[in-house]
């Protein structure tokens, strides 16, 4: 069998080649899509749908056991500082490369693109970020309805990711403070969770036949021929992609000891996911598998910190993204920047990626720095025409630095598995392990009562 690597390949082979074809077909009728072109939107939307369905409760069951877990780690504030801190250190990095590509590349300068309309959508605010705090209900859910020009009116039912991981940690911490009454729900817990990832496991064993869905979609939809008028932006914002993930994500690990031949074999299955489905909540069950399996990352630990990061860790759609689209949005407008708005480039993408959780992040990241900047938010409609090709790249370099931070702080705190990081890949990071995974919750179970029935 075919493993999962070659998989993902041929499928982003089959998929262009298909969308391809799609385009060619061209439109049917009053401009509507043909059926080539229909059906790959509906596998890709279908496989991002099925992958998003279990996201809740895989974090609000992972977050749980990782908080019930890191009680068995030591340091474990530290560790969380550290993690913070390199997320950090790695977006400011990140995001000086994009100021840096965006002054010398100068994308906007001579942009043959329409000016566009004025921007109408939503917009990123750090009021936004402090009440999006406070769920509105157990499971962070929210329904919104919209209406047709028909008069139709349909709802429907999004996660806020930040609100779940909220109450996921107040749970999981109420759960150790009142001890052994908690014991059951604990190892209930424990037991979910393992049910959860094994149905994960099966719907990412779909993603060959998503990944046909979501390129094919892509490439019918948008085309090639769509980033002509702005193929200076889309060529500076893919170097500053391929500088992170082919420069300074491998810089940082070897500056760690670490094989960047290891890391890259472990992580690029997520790392291809993420690419094709474009959504780094989505991808969360295979990052958190792969950083766990392939990089040595011990469980209590990974199943905090790469949560954590598929929320806030975000150097493509938070770094690279918004720095050098507000340097082309004020090229385009002829405005000048100076160094302190340079800085607040920075500052604002440093330390709002948390505002961009449970969001279309690039979007809402790009209004929110345009926006600090005082720079016209029309210029986001401009961009918007060829955002979906962009977030490939970028969601596959935000699940990129969700591997990397973890690895780097448990090699740090002597935690990694250097000889599981080491070893020779299988090429499947699903494998069936119906029993080890049965051992695991076995594990679990048996290490939570004791532990839980000291605490007084």
């Amino acid at each position: 069998m075919t493993s999962f690597g070659p998989q993902i390949i041929i499928a982003l082979i089959a998929g262009l080649l298909l969308g391809l074809l799609a385009k060619n077909m061209g439109t049917v009728g009053d401009g509507e899509p043909n059926w080539l072109t229909t059906t790959l939107n509906t596998i890709g939307t279908s496989y991002v749908s099925l992958l998003k369905a279990a996201v809740v409760p895989l974090i609000f069951t992972a977050v749980v056991s990782s908080i019930a877990n890191l009680r068995e780690v030591s340091n474990a504030a530290r560790l969380a500082w550290q993690t913070l801190l390199w997320f950090a250190i790695t977006a400011l990095i990140a995001v000086v490369i994009g100021i840096a590509l965006g002054v010398i590349m100068q994308p906007g300068a001579n942009a043959d693109a329409e000016p566009p309309a004025e921007y109408e959508g939503g917009t990123g605010s750090w009021m936004g970020f402090l009440t999006g705090l406070i769920p509105a209900n157990f499971m962070g859910l929210t329904a919104s309805t919209s209406i047709a020009e028909s008069g139709a009116a349909s709802t429907a039912m999004n996660f806020n990711v930040l609100q779940v991981l909220v109450i996921a940690i107040a749970v999981g911490i109420a759960a150790l403070k009142v001890g052994k009454p908690a014991a059951p729900f604990l190892a209930l817990n424990a037991s979910a969770l393992a049910v959860i990832q094994k149905v994960l496991w099966w719907i990412i064993r779909l993603a060959p036949l998503g990944t046909v869905g979501l390129i094919g979609r892509a490439v019918a939809t948008y085309g090639w021929d769509t980033i002509g008028s702005l193929g200076m932006f889309a060529i500076a914002i893919y170097v500053g992609l391929a500088i992170v993930l082919f420069v300074v994500y491998p810089v940082l690990i070897k500056a760690h000891g670490l094989s960047i031949r290891q890391w890259f074999s472990g992580a690029w299955p997520a790392i291809q996911l993420a690419f094709v489905s474009r959504s780094s909540v989505g991808t969360l069950p295979l990052t958190q598998r792969v950083t766990e399996r392939n990089l040595g990352v011990p469980r209590a630990y990974a199943s905090f910190a790469v949560p954590l990061g598929a929320t806030t860790k975000m150097d493509g759609c938070a770094s690279i993204y918004p720095a050098i689209s507000a340097i082309f949005v004020a090229q385009f407008f002829g405005i000048d920047l100076g160094f302190t708005d340079y800085l607040l480039i920075a500052l604002v993408s440093v330390l709002g990626s948390a505002a961009t959780a449970g969001t279309t992040g690039a979007v809402v990241m790009l209004t929110l720095t345009l926006s600090t900047l005082g720079l016209p938010l029309a210029g986001v409609g401009l961009l918007l025409a060829i955002d979906p090709i962009l977030d490939m790249g970028r969601t596959a370099v935000n699940v990129a630095g969700q591997t990397v931070v973890p690895a780097i702080v448990a090699k740090r705190n002597g935690l990694l598995d250097l000889p599981l990081y080491n070893a020779k890949r299988n090429g499947d990071p699903f494998a069936d392990d119906s029993d080890e995974v049965a051992a695991e919750v076995t594990d679990a179970v048996e290490a939570t009562v004791p532990a839980t029935a000291q605490a007084r």
